[in-house]
């Protein structure tokens, strides 16, 4: 099912949904149901399955210099995806982004899932490959996620790369789009963010989740801006409970996001990692909860590999 028929069958209802990372190369898919498990008590309708682009490392040789080396920690998200359906009897939403694919790879990998039977993806550009400072899309490649969302939309159609294809038949993904209710980093201000983000909409999103945010006034505004841009789509916000003080600092730098003095106040005061979880779920609650009362169509939760905060969250909601 599609997530927009999932949200449209909630009646108003907000739904729970989670993103989790494929397992590291070397684990097998036990450790990733592990993970799972506890939360698939509260009966999300779909699941979100991120995707990570190869890496450089550089390796010394036996003559001094240095060798670079692509690797990739984490298996591909489409087998992953359909061990999930398949496990759980639950949508899985794999993520399909710009940077290491060419159009053909993607092409490629929305033909498998549509054999799979995934009605799902959640088109983005992706992160920039470490350790480049810049995004650089694959030659022969996409630059941007609306490139990405024209090239499902023309699979949706039975339009393929290879024109001469016969009889093609098309596919019928429901499409999810990325927001950022405090601005993506790369734009130079909201105003040309939500131009773009109306783009995707008019090319063929279907529905748009949001980046990680700690303040609702920012998810509030942001809708409230949407709306008056003429994006009608429904907006699932993204939250993560903070686990630990460390990310005071990594999370802004990763996601350029900002974090109430409230909330860094009370983690910094914490004596113990214990008591810093505790924060961080306990500000979620109260996120999560002034959300649910806004009519949001799902609470989206970042789990990064880690179930237990959620779970916490989650068991006093749903």
């Amino acid at each position: 099912m599609k997530v927009t028929e999932h949200i449209e069958k909630a009646n108003g209802d907000t739904l729970f949904s989670f993103e989790v990372l494929p397992p590291l190369k070397g684990q097998n898919i036990r450790s990733l149901f592990d993970h799972m498990d506890p939360l698939m008590e509260f009966n999300p309708p779909f699941v979100d399955v991120t995707y990570h682009r190869e890496e450089f490392v550089y390796k010394k040789r036996e003559n001094g210099l240095l060798e670079r080396k692509t690797v990739r920690k984490r298996p591909g998200t489409v087998g992953i995806c359909s061990a999930i359906q398949n496990h759980y009897n639950v949508d899985a939403v794999p993520h399909i982004i710009c940077g290491g694919f060419t159009k053909e790879d993607t092409e490629n990998a929305l033909i498998d899932l549509n054999f799979l039977g995934i009605d799902n993806v959640l088109l983005i550009q992706g992160d920039t490959r470490k350790p480049e400072r810049e995004f650089k899309p694959e030659p022969g490649g996409h630059a941007y996620a609306s490139e990405l969302i024209e090239q499902v939309v023309d699979l949706n159609k039975g339009i393929y790369l290879d024109e001469e294809l016969e009889n093609a038949k098309p596919s019928d993904f429901c499409i999810g789009v990325a927001g950022y209710p405090e601005k993506h980093f790369a734009a130079p201000n909201m105003q040309t963010d939500l131009k773009y983000l109306k783009l995707k909409q008019e090319i063929g999103g279907d529905y748009i989740v949001t980046q990680m945010f700690f303040d609702n006034k920012c998810y509030f505004d942001f809708v409230k801006k949407c709306r008056e841009a003429g994006i009608t789509l429904p907006i699932i916000p993204g939250l993560k409970p903070i686990t630990s003080k460390k990310q005071l600092t990594i999370l802004p730098q990763l996601f350029h996001v900002d974090l109430p003095m409230d909330l860094s106040k009370a983690i910094e005061e914490c004596k113990t990692k214990e008591e810093v979880v505790q924060v961080g779920i306990e500000w979620t609650i109260q996120q999560s909860k002034e959300l649910m009362d806004f009519g949001v169509p799902s609470l989206h939760y970042y789990s990064m590999g880690k179930s237990t905060s959620v779970y916490e969250v989650a068991k006093e909601l749903f």
